[in-house]
């Protein structure tokens, strides 16, 4: 007999792992995340903290969200049709961190659960989620750390875990207009449910757990590194890349316009400050060819 999914348990964990994420990160900072609850007119809400103008983060938000409705909309059943008007429930905690330094790289996570309901019949449900880097200026130490992290959220799950989700990740955060990755990647899985729900909610906990472990100490290491003009403008373009794939690809985004979401909340992610500059291109041999030369280039970064 399969477990039934605990769909209170996972509400109960994301938002302890909003808090401890919010107290780890403020903490640092210095400075308290904002927090703004929301009503979704098609049933459900959320909790949105959000940071602006902090010590080290120039922008960031941690946010939860519980949403349900009569139908998933067309982002969730492109491919599982099967589902289609069904009744759904969506939770997560999704976050995204943009730093004033350049050196810090920004960051990202989310971890979710998804359930389709249908009278009659048996409910399915997911876990999905992970984390991913993307350094303007790259450390190898930074990078390495980042995925001994990740690898050790998913060791004790299989050794072929890491392996497996660090690809899906490359893969994923790829902008494809671009022919270049978003960053250094980290973790993505989706559609995890044949382990059973205890496992698979024992997993999505594990990458979420490792998030801070996994960013804090970079932050730390960088946040007090000498930058000027030239280091600043070269971030500003680079964060057009992620406003390009948050907008254009991210499965999140767009669910969340399609549900109706709260805007507010799911353009979140989206720097404060950006630029675009036509047909740019890095100086042959300089620190910002070396990101393009060295770091957006999909390796294993624990083989160094």
């Amino acid at each position: 007999m399969t477990t039934p999914p605990d769909i209170e348990a996972v509400k109960n964990y994301l938002l302890g792992l909003q808090d401890s994420i919010c107290d780890a990160l403020s903490k640092e900072d210095g400075q308290a995340f904002k927090e703004d609850s929301w009503e979704r007119p098609g049933g459900g809400g959320g909790r949105s903290r959000v940071i602006e103008e902090g010590n080290i983060i120039e922008k960031g938000g941690v946010n939860f969200s519980h949403v349900f409705g009569d139908g998933l909309p067309p982002s969730a059943t492109a491919a599982r049709p099967e589902l289609a008007g069904r009744s759904f429930q969506a939770m997560g905690v999704s976050l995204v961190i943009h730093p004033h330094n350049p050196y810090i790289p920004t960051s990202h996570a989310n971890v979710r659960f998804f359930i389709a309901e249908k009278q009659g019949a048996e409910p399915v449900w997911w876990f999905g989620g992970g984390f991913d880097l993307t350094p303007y200026y790259g450390f190898d130490e930074d990078v390495v750390h980042w995925h001994q992290t990740s690898k050790e959220a998913c060791d004790p799950y299989g050794k072929e875990i890491y392996p497996k989700y660090k690809k899906w990740c490359d893969d994923y955060f790829y902008l494809k207009h671009r022919s270049e990755p978003r960053g250094v990647g980290g973790l993505f899985f989706d559609d995890l449910n044949e382990r059973g729900f205890e496992k698979s909610f024992s997993f999505m906990q594990s990458v979420g757990n490792h998030y801070i472990d996994a960013y804090l100490p970079i932050m730390q290491k960088r946040k007090d590194h000498e930058y000027g003009d030239r280091e600043r403008d070269f971030q500003l373009y680079r964060r057009g890349r992620y406003v390009e794939f948050n907008l254009v690809f991210d499965r999140g985004t767009i669910f969340g316009l399609q549900t109706g979401g709260r805007t507010e909340s799911i353009l979140m992610s989206l720097p404060p400050l950006v630029k675009w500059k036509y047909d740019w291109s890095p100086e042959p041999g300089s620190p910002e060819a070396e990101l393009y030369d060295k770091f957006l280039k999909p390796q294993d970064w624990l083989e160094k």
